[in-house]
């Protein structure tokens, strides 16, 4: 794992005010080595749905491994904070996370409301200058990383899903942040070339509206040949076998100048055609076009890919595309072309993915941007970072709204399973509890409603939150692959019943608390809870 951030804003300057006046406050009062444990997690689960998946643990510890602030950090401090003493500065100075330790759900773990996705234990004053930065870290990617899942849901699995967004994300990083955290969540790849580079992703893309609008007749062919498949010094004649076959298909001839720019992409690409076909008249024009093209690449020995759908019925078109294809495999005696591949792509999102799967379409690839990139049905995951313990003594954090009740104290996360292998219930218990047992029943109670509990049986415990990063020793566990993260959160969502993550009327899965925690909540609930007066 290289010991930089993927965006170099990634600084301990990139933080809200109000972290570094706590600090000073806390220098102030000589408590820069009182010990704070802190806890990641959220409240709702995103897109109306029953599950989250946690991403962006990687940046965070790049983000630890990296922290230090540079002079100019501290002359810029120097300027917004005139009044403090000099010595705060040269405090700041001296600060790392050698005496951090970070417990994390590994990246693309299945997660849900209240439980803890991240424990942070470090110096209080280092406690609060990770806040910002570090959900900064969280809140987007695993949003989009939940994002990408439930469209890879609603595609189904056999589809091609890419990431089509960077022109439409917020911002370089949130392009970036959207291409690599849609792969972990189940994309198949995207055309921002610059996140293959950095983060090994496959790219891919063909042209543009704009390519296909460049050309009107076949004179503005700089060449007629193409390059043979079987020697590189040979050039065969191409043009003129692309209007031999145009004129043996059974449909009428299209733009001329379309069937020019297919002619001359299929002439650079000639084993990567795909032909965005409906710049003029999809049935009429782009798909005559591209199958005369395409007929004339199989006949000097290249094969074709497919064509993509921009606009229009897509499911219609789709379905039309394949009858024209199958036309030709006919024509031909040969199933060359009922096999080519379909792209769609036009503002597609969840609900239009489950509404093609309904209606039936043809289609065997999706490029989705602006609704993947831009979580427009819910632009927040809102992750919050909550003080649970101050020098060993837990502290709670009470509120009006029973959901913004903070469980005090160090926890752990543990995942229990049913005889079939699929988890039944998360638990969270105090630090020093004895973990779940295989085979004994245990009481999980809901942390709040009395009412509400249940006895599991586990047939196997899996423990959630492990030591990803500890002090000096920096970053623990294995450097894991793009891949290897894609891989275990497709494992985690086959592992879940189907009914969690369903698209409508998901059942929610069961948050709980051991009894024992349960107990020192209501406790500490009822000694730091007023008494109100009447009078």
């Amino acid at each position: 794992m290289s010991e930089l951030p993927m965006n170099s804003l990634v600084c301990p300057l990139l933080t809200d005010m109000y972290q570094i006046s706590m600090t000073y406050a806390h220098w102030k009062n000589g408590r820069t080595n009182d010990h704070g444990v802190f806890d990641i997690f959220f409240r709702k689960n995103p897109f109306q749905g029953e599950f989250c998946i946690f991403a962006g643990l990687d940046e965070v510890i790049k983000f630890l491994a990296s922290f230090k602030f540079s002079e100019s950090d501290i002359e810029y401090l120097k300027t917004i904070l005139p009044k403090a003493e000099s010595d705060f500065f040269e405090y700041l100075k001296t600060l790392d996370c050698k005496n951090v330790k970070l417990y994390a759900m590994a990246e693309g773990t299945l997660c849900f409301p209240k439980e803890v996705l991240i424990r942070i234990e470090a110096p209080l004053s280092i406690g609060h200058l990770l806040e910002t930065t570090t959900l900064n870290l969280i809140n987007y990617p695993s949003l989009i990383a939940t994002n990408a899942v439930r469209m890879r849901l609603a595609a189904g699995p056999g589809k091609v899903l890419l990431e089509f967004g960077l022109r439409r994300a917020q911002g370089p990083d949130g392009a970036m942040s959207a291409s690599k955290y849609s792969y972990i969540g189940g994309f198949s790849g995207t055309s921002n070339v610059l996140s293959g580079k950095l983060c090994g992703l496959p790219v891919k893309g063909t042209h543009a509206h704009a390519y296909v609008m460049s050309y009107q007749s076949l004179r503005e062919l700089c060449k007629t040949t193409i390059t043979s498949p079987t020697d590189p010094n040979v050039e065969l004649e191409f043009l003129q076998v692309v209007l031999e076959k145009q004129k043996l298909l059974p449909f009428s001839r299209g733009n001329e100048g379309e069937l020019a720019a297919f002619t001359a992409f299929a002439q650079a690409f000639p084993s990567g055609l795909v032909a965005l076909v409906d710049t003029y008249d999809t049935l009429g024009s782009g798909i005559p076009n591209f199958l005369a093209v395409s007929w004339a690449l199989l006949e000097v020995g290249y094969k074709a890919i497919g064509i993509r759908l921009d606009s229009g019925d897509l499911a219609y078109l789709s379905r039309k595309a394949r009858e024209m294809f199958k036309e030709v495999d006919k024509l031909t005696n040969s199933t060359n072309f009922g096999k080519l591949q379909i792209v769609a792509s036009n503002d597609i999102n969840e609900d239009i993915l489950v509404s093609l799967n309904n209606e039936g379409h043809e289609i065997d690839s999706f490029g989705i941007g602006t609704h993947l990139v831009t979580c427009q049905k819910q632009p927040a995951l809102g992750c919050v970072y909550k003080l649970v313990e101050v020098n060993g003594c837990p502290r709670i954090k009470l509120s009006q709204e029973l959901e913004k009740l903070v469980i005090p104290g160090r926890k752990v996360v543990y995942r229990l399973f049913g005889a079939d292998g699929k988890p039944l219930i998360d638990v969270m218990q105090l630090h020093d509890e004895e973990p779940p047992k295989i085979g004994e029943r245990m009481l999980c109670r809901h942390p709040f409603i009395e009412n509400k509990r249940a006895n599991v049986v586990p047939s196997s415990v899996q423990i959630l939150l492990e030591l990803a990063w500890d002090g000096e020793k920096g970053f623990i566990g294995k450097n894991k692959t793009m891949d290897e993260k894609r891989d275990y959160c497709k494992q985690q969502i086959d592992t879940i019943r189907a009914d969690h993550v369903r698209s409508t009327n998901p059942t929610p899965y069961k948050i709980s608390v051991s009894e024992h925690l349960y107990d020192f909540i209501h406790k500490m609930w009822m000694e730091n809870a007023t008494i109100a007066e009447l009078c």
